[in-house]
């Protein structure tokens, strides 16, 4: 079993995004969960969602407390958030963000991929210049990273699921997928691939 928490504020569409995964994940063989955590209840307060995927019937039903690897959609919670609480060393941290964070100590015994979700989104016209929800370019960077689900199960959880805009969100994936930038090794030590 993989699991996958998401750290997000309201508004930004984490909770739609392990949604949208979980139904990408279930297309293609896949046994899902996806729940979220709520604190505060609205826009622009941290949001965590969380998505378990197995090969086999996943039975446990409790929270996730140790996550396999960790998604950022917002770059300023990388640093007022503990977003490696209880993440396994080795696990991958997907983070939004136009460069690499300079705080390196809070990466160390984990990977990092980083993608400019935010500008991908602003580029599709996906939500607006001071909220642009980049929950579906961060898909497309999900895929790239986890090499699963497959990008046309992404793309089609996408065009079934999204009502607003999917050939727009569909684009933001896609261009996601093809420039996401992988750091291996200890605190993004290297850039690979």
């Amino acid at each position: 079993m993989l699991q996958f928490r998401f750290h997000g504020r309201g508004g930004q569409g984490t909770v739609v995004a392990t949604i949208l995964l979980a139904k990408a994940f279930f297309k293609a063989g896949y046994y899902v969960q996806s729940f979220p955590l709520f604190g505060v209840e609205r826009r622009g307060a941290p949001v965590e969602a969380y998505l378990r995927i197995d090969r086999e019937k996943i039975w446990i039903r409790t929270n996730l407390y140790n996550p396999d690897h960790v998604v950022v959609l917002d770059k300023t919670l990388f640093f007022s958030t503990n977003v490696t609480r209880g993440l396994k060393k080795g696990g991958w941290i997907l983070l939004n963000s136009d460069s690499f964070p300079a705080a390196n100590d809070a990466l160390s015994g984990y990977n990092l991929a980083i993608v400019d979700a935010t500008r991908i989104a602003l580029k599709h016209g996906l939500g607006t210049r001071t909220h642009p929800i980049v929950n579906t370019a961060m898909l497309g960077a999900f895929s790239k990273v986890h090499g699963v689900p497959p990008m046309d199960a992404i793309v089609g959880a996408i065009y079934e699921e999204v009502a607003l805009r999917p050939e727009a969100n569909m684009q933001a994936a896609r261009e996601a997928y093809e420039s996401v930038r992988l750091f291996d090794g200890p605190a993004g030590a290297k850039e690979v691939g």
